[in-house]
């Protein structure tokens, strides 16, 4: 089966906060959401969703239990629903049975986050990037990282680039969670996929090649202390982040790119300690006759994400900092949005690192519904018009303001 035919139907995998927050943004545009299916390994998930959005809208969605890894059970079910697009908001280890699912069914496709191997913690787009021929040659659109950060960051920097600047030189995305969700320490998403994500060594892009240096919990560590809009002065970490590795492929001129996230010292000393005792393995460990993986065993101790936005207050701020050439001149722009935990609970149950995920992921969607954007092949956001997108971003919740900045320096 190939769908070619825009019959306005969305099929989302996965039921966690970010999902969550995706469908109830396509819940808020009927027009161009006409069928919603959600479907996820624990169907009780879906059905919390469907219940609030019925409750919230007075919609009817549908919903379905799907075991992503099982490509037979996941090509039924979408030829069984027929959507237009899937939006995948699972784990990040389902990727590329995702992608698989998509290519036999004829469907496009859209992530939030790159695939990740189970046994190895790798940020790296190479294993997507490689299906670029299959979904070129089917006349299908694989969309990668309509998150935030994967995704608006990206938008970000092709917005300016086509519009503030002649050339980019050097990029900062900051990541700021200024937000307090009453807990002696939670993460914000996946813990399995958070800890993987900040215990890994950083790197960054600096005159043609990636620099390597120490892991935020390690010594030698760099960070410095930023003054984020609204919320003020905050430690701020390099991190690798994937985004990083398709801009300085597609931003022209990209010098140096760099990753910035905010950690308390708090998350950090208990970070350290899980792992100084062995919490944060990937690998499997055997116990009283049973083989577990440490990180696994920890997600399930710890606060489920998606319950988080109950007692969550605080922002927060995320945006590109961009100094390039416009005109001949130098010049610097501050790029960003900020965005409440309480307002984003109140409008979908969950906390605001959910939604600046889920909102970009349902807008990438509708890109492609309203065929904004069109192609064939694997595409990453900052390689598709941003114009539309921006727009959107500031009708559906996450507004942006553009300001004059001061460059950061080479060495922090």
């Amino acid at each position: 089966m190939t769908n070619t035919k825009n019959n306005g139907r969305i099929m989302i995998i996965g039921a966690g906060g970010v999902a969550t927050v995706a469908a109830h943004k396509c819940a808020q545009v009927p027009e161009i959401f006409k069928e919603i299916l959600v479907a996820s390994r624990t169907l009780s998930k879906c059905e919390t969703i469907k219940s609030n959005i019925k409750k919230r809208y007075n919609k009817d969605i549908e919903i379905a239990q799907v075991d992503a890894d099982n490509l037979h059970e996941l090509v039924t079910l979408i030829n069984d629903f027929q959507p237009y697009l899937v939006l995948n908001l699972a784990l990040p280890y389902q990727d590329l049975h995702i992608m698989d699912g998509c290519i036999q069914t004829g469907v496009h496709y859209i992530d939030t986050a790159n695939y990740e191997p189970l046994d190895e913690a790798r940020f790296e787009y190479r294993w997507q990037w490689a299906y670029q021929e299959r979904f070129k040659q089917r006349g299908l659109m694989a969309i990668l990282g309509s998150g935030f950060d994967p995704g608006v960051t990206n938008v970000f920097a092709a917005y300016a680039q086509k519009h503030l600047f002649d050339e980019i030189h050097y990029l900062d995305i900051l990541d700021c969670n200024a937000g307090t969700h009453g807990h002696v320490f939670a993460t914000n998403f996946n813990p399995e996929i958070n800890i993987r994500e900040v215990t890994q060594i950083v790197r960054h892009w600096d005159n043609g090649k990636w620099v390597e240096t120490p892991a935020i919990i390690d010594e030698g560590s760099v960070h410095f202390s930023f003054n984020y809009p609204v919320v003020g002065s905050k430690e701020s970490y390099l991190l690798y982040h994937e985004e990083l590795e398709s801009l300085v492929m597609n931003i022209k001129g990209l010098k140096r790119a760099r990753f910035w996230m905010t950690f308390s010292e708090n998350y950090l000393t208990h970070l350290r300690v899980l792992q100084n005792v062995g919490m944060t393995r990937i690998d499997e460990v055997e116990y009283e006759g049973c083989k577990i993986i440490p990180v696994k065993f920890l997600r399930v101790l710890l606060p489920e994400p998606a319950s988080l936005g109950t007692k969550y207050t605080g922002k927060t701020v995320i945006g590109n900092i961009m100094t390039g050439k416009k005109d001949g001149k130098k010049i610097t722009r501050y790029i960003y949005n900020i965005c409440d935990h309480e307002e984003a609970f109140q409008e979908t149950g969950t906390q605001a690192i959910a939604y600046t995920t889920g909102v970009p992921a349902m807008i990438g969607a509708m890109m492609v519904l309203t065929g904004v954007w069109q192609g064939a092949g694997v595409y990453n956001m900052e390689q598709l018009d941003p114009d539309k997108f921006m727009e959107a971003l500031n009708k559906y919740g996450l507004p942006w303001q553009v300001i004059e900045h001061e460059p950061l320096p080479d060495r922090l």
